[in-house]
């Protein structure tokens, strides 16, 4: 079988930029202590995401929830004007990831509009790129999607300038043709910028190429992804069986055994890792599942009908002599075997002598039928391995976790040797992450499950990989047999989103809502948390069938109207911060979670027609407390209360 990867596929120049300055931002934000955003989805590829989001950065989805001062990456499809526009007024620093391509399209779109010029963009509407490219022109851009679109344009179209065309750089060639001749057709004038990406046809190309000389196309990409779609469609059409993946859980590794040939390709915003991942996982299974080849079975019938044993064959003998450095053995037959010190397991200090006597029944494997002198070599050691391949054998039947010591790198993996037996480890087994590079493993001694043996051909695979995995499963069955609803346990703040916290409670991650963050209101989880701080938390619901957990901060702490009583009452005198303003008066915040009402009637010692005309929410004022009605959980408070005491003070003072 053969694995052939189209010329051009995976990450293109823009996606890849985008993930530099993204990565090199992550490193400047753990220097200057700043909080870093992206806003929307950095390129469409969930596991790029998912990477992003594992080193701190968190997604928004509007400049309206980050505040001066903090950190917003431009996303690779790139933003409107008024998005900038808005970063400046309020103090966000952006780290613009637009590709240069698409940026190059909205400074055409700009000029035509401050030119007062209709723009007509050739794409999808949904896309996030068509979607920047239109705030470009204050949004009056027709966007065409299809040919009948454009026919239906050209009915009601009036031109009085001639508009400006520009492209989506992920489209397909043939769309942008068959647009155009609709308008050529309609003789509708029109300058076009065809701004369709190099590497999109290229890709596209050579996609199309490939899978017209293979019996089957699979093509990596995230499903959101719009040029990965494209991609398939192709495949599709030029290959009767195409597969469209995301990443190796999506392969059917028993479909591709029917094809010998199959070709590769990959959308630009498809990460190299998960592109190597796919092919060394279709190579390892492929080659594991082919069938034994009966042309060798014939050639061992040949080599046993000879009379001198073969290599490999295991013969029994009588020692005939002993000398310092080998071992005569008597194998009967014409030729004495020869055991030679290398080959035999020695403890330290010890000699052949030590070992062996004349006239000892010995059991040994043939290395050579000859070694050009008239003698059969022979081997202890490697007798040893047969007895090592059967306890191999035996583990791969038992599921039995063996250790194994990490000593060579290899182009596809690592040699790991087991006692006298040096086996195979694929780099896609070596660890429950994608490896690039197997240096950091070496001289490692390592636990593995045994997945392939052959005796006769001295090959043995192990996997780290299915340890690890069982590993983590048993941990997280463990962690969950020890969750119970109502514990109280530490955790990690990991990464936030608009509706709360995901907090690692110990190998598990939790949702902290942020209703359940704190007594009071909060707009976003970041007023309270940071990520990273080690808090105590509540289990208020598990759900193991679908591994989710709800967590609850502020029922770690006392119930603000459960201490009421004992830290306030009538008549104190209190300092609170506007919350909520209404007709009737305003909500007065005294901690969180505990609100007094301020009447209209005891704002001031006059009337008051419009309470915001005399207070603004976030001010804090002073008030004191008139009535505590706990049953009903309110708190009546008067500013004129203060007014009235401050007013006797002056006249008495004046008096005197």
């Amino acid at each position: 079988m053969e694995i052939i990867r189209a010329e051009h596929s995976g990450f293109c120049f823009g996606v890849q930029k985008a993930i530099d300055k993204t990565f090199e931002r992550i490193d400047e934000a753990k220097r200057d202590c700043r909080t870093t955003y992206t806003c929307g989805n950095l390129i469409h590829n969930k596991a790029v995401i998912n990477k992003v989001a594992s080193k701190g950065v968190c997604m928004i989805s509007s400049l309206d929830e980050a505040t001066s001062g903090d950190v917003v990456i431009v996303r690779s499809h790139g933003e409107p004007k008024e998005f900038y526009d808005k970063a400046e007024n309020y103090g966000i620093e952006l780290v613009d990831t637009t590709c240069v391509f698409v940026k190059k399209i909205h400074e055409l779109v700009y000029k035509a509009y401050l030119d007062c010029r209709p723009v007509i963009i050739v794409g999808s509407a949904d896309h996030q790129e068509v979607k920047a490219t239109n705030g470009w022109c204050n949004y009056t851009a027709i966007i065409l999607e299809n040919a009948q679109e454009a026919r239906d344009y050209a009915k009601n179209c009036c031109v009085n300038q001639i508009p400006l065309v520009v492209c989506q750089t992920t489209i397909r060639r043939e769309l942008l043709d068959s647009i155009i001749e609709v308008f050529d057709e309609a003789a509708i004038p029109y300058e076009i910028k065809n701004t369709i990406c190099n590497a999109t046809r290229d890709r596209q190309e050579s996609c199309a190429e490939l899978a017209a000389k293979v019996d089957c196309m699979v093509v990596i990409g995230d499903p959101s992804s719009s040029n990965s779609k494209k991609l398939y469609e192709i495949a599709n059409n030029n290959c009767k069986n195409a597969m469209f993946i995301q990443d190796i859980s999506d392969l059917e590794l028993k479909e591709l055994y029917n094809y010998n040939k199959i070709g590769i390709t990959a959308g630009a915003s498809t990460p190299e890792w998960i592109i190597k991942e796919v092919i060394a996982s279709m190579s390892e299974n492929v080659t594991a599942n082919v069938d034994h080849n009966p042309m060798l079975d014939f050639m061992d019938d040949i080599e046993n009908s000879l009379r001198l044993p073969r290599p490999g064959e295991i013969v029994d003998g009588t020692v005939h002599q002993v000398m310092d450095n080998e071992v005569i053995v008597n194998i009967g037959c014409k030729k004495d075997g020869i055991l030679q010190k290398s080959e035999v397991t020695l403890e330290p200090g010890q000699t052949l002598v030590d070992l062996f006597k004349e006239g000892d029944e010995i059991q040994a494997k043939v290395m050579k039928s000859d070694d050009g002198e008239g003698g059969i070599l022979l081997s202890k050691k490697r007798l040893e391995m047969n007895e090592n391949f059967k306890e191999l054998a035996a583990a791969q039947a038992n599921k039995e976790i063996i250790s194994v010591k990490l000593v060579k790198s290899v182009n596809s993996g690592v040699i790991a040797a087991y006692k006298e037996i040096s086996g195979f480890i694929p780099l896609s087994q070596l660890s429950d992450r994608y490896v690039e590079n197997a240096d950091e493993f070496l001289g490692q001694t390592v636990d593995v499950e045994v997945i392939k043996v052959d005796n006769k051909r001295n090959r043995a695979v192990f996997s780290r990989k299915a340890v690890l995995v069982d590993e983590k499963r048993k941990q997280i069955a463990e962690i969950w047999a020890n969750l119970n609803v109502g514990d109280i346990v530490e955790g990690k703040v990991m990464r936030f989103t608009d509706y709360g916290a995901f907090v690692d409670i110990g190998g598990v991650d939790g949702l902290l809502h942020i209703s359940e963050i704190s007594w009071g209101k909060l707009k976003h989880p970041k007023e309270v948390l940071n990520i990273g701080d080690i808090i105590n938390v509540k289990i208020l619901a598990l759900n193991e069938e679908k591994g989710k957990i709800s967590l609850g901060l502020k029922q770690t702490q006392p119930e603000p109207w459960s201490l009421v009583g004992s830290k306030y009452e009538v008549g104190q005198v209190i300092e609170g911060k506007v919350v909520q303003i209404k007709d009737y008066g305003a909500f007065v915040e005294l901690e969180a979670g505990l609100d007094g009402l301020v009447h209209i009637s005891e704002i001031a010692n006059r009337r008051v027609e419009n309470v915001s005309d005399e207070l603004e929410l976030g001010k804090l004022i002073t008030a004191k407390i008139m009535e505590i009605d706990v049953d009903r959980k309110r708190i009546s408070l008067s500013i004129k209360a203060l007014l009235g005491d401050e007013e006797e003070s002056e006249v008495e003072a004046t008096e005197e």
